[in-house]
């Protein structure tokens, strides 16, 4: 009888979320999110291809921003299907093993992207805290290697969250508040003890995007301590000018992240939609403006898809 009424009470499925309240209009709502998934495939994929074929684009900046389109395409194309198929064919059922690979693949990948985006500003950090260096730091075998921990890295702190989500029941009404299952809810699901998948994810965030965040803004620091150390006011412009378009995309990656934190445990009172928008601007906007950013900030990327385009 136990085992029977387990099964009886635990839902099959999880039912994601739309726009609460606008189910009428969700083939509206489409456009912009179809428009988004299309400029972020389209950009990320032009970038790469812009870097693979073009042998002077093979410098160690250019390598790590191909790692970041890949991280972007990777997470546009994990939460596509199900963002769409809430919005055209009013889909909403996922069952308990996808939704555990879909979350999965999506907190691997936001955190390969946070290993990127440290990669690169030690990338900038060496190239202007120690120029003459650069070139034999920074080698291909070197870059490799680090691509390769960023793998490694994002894999191993997430593999045990599907794993302790696949030890609960879930008997509660099982309904996520977004299009995508992300795991700081789905565990909220469980009608068992999660305290150890609670303990788990803050250690995540204390030890992956905290920490990257961290060093991130300390070689910032180091960064600008060593341009305005440069007597000539033109160096200085040119070295900061350099960062320019890796501030602006850390700045998109993070800002949504830390105001979801900040919402979710400081604010009591608060609309239901605004942590559904801050969600999809954290998994949207970045994919579609990071090859936006460096296309209109560095010149040589620039230059090669005009003339692709425009021969």
């Amino acid at each position: 009888m136990p085992a029977v009424n387990d099964t009886k009470f635990q839902p099959a499925v999880f039912l994601l979320t739309g726009i609460p309240g606008q189910e009428d209009i969700h083939v509206w709502i489409s456009i912009p999110f179809c428009l988004m998934y299309v400029i972020s495939i389209i950009g990320n994929s032009v970038l790469l291809f812009i870097i693979k074929t073009d042998p002077t684009l093979h410098d160690p900046m250019y390598i790590f921003l191909s790692m970041l389109a890949v991280t972007d395409l990777g997470l546009s194309l994990s939460t596509l299907p199900t963002t769409l198929g809430i919005y055209w064919f009013q889909s909403r059922e996922i069952s308990h093993d996808a939704c555990f690979a879909q979350l999965f693949f999506i907190h691997l990948l936001t955190l390969m992207e946070s290993s990127v985006l440290l990669s690169m500003a030690f990338d900038r950090f060496v190239a202007i805290c120690n120029p003459l260096r650069y070139a034999s730091i920074l080698t291909l075998p070197r870059i490799a290697k680090m691509g390769l921990v960023c793998l490694l890295r994002g894999v191993t702190l997430m593999l045990p969250l599907p794993i302790l989500l696949k030890q609960h029941r879930y008997c509660k009404k099982s309904i996520l508040s977004n299009s995508y299952c992300l795991h700081q809810e789905v565990m909220t699901m469980a009608c068992s003890d999660f305290r150890v998948n609670i303990i788990y994810g803050l250690f995540l965030i204390v030890s992956s995007k905290g920490l990257d965040f961290l060093l991130i803004v300390l070689s910032y620091v180091m960064i600008f301590k060593s341009v305005m150390s440069t007597a000539c006011h033109g160096k200085r412009l040119k070295a900061l000018n350099t960062c320019v378009s890796h501030v602006c995309v850390v700045f998109l990656f993070y800002t949504p992240d830390i105001a979801l934190a900040v919402i979710y445990r400081f604010i009591k009172n608060y609309s239901p939609i605004l942590p559904i928008v801050l969600g999809n601007v954290y998994m949207l906007v970045p994919p579609v403006m990071n090859p936006i950013v460096y296309s209109v900030k560095i010149r040589e990327i620039r230059v090669r898809i005009i003339r692709v385009f425009f021969k």
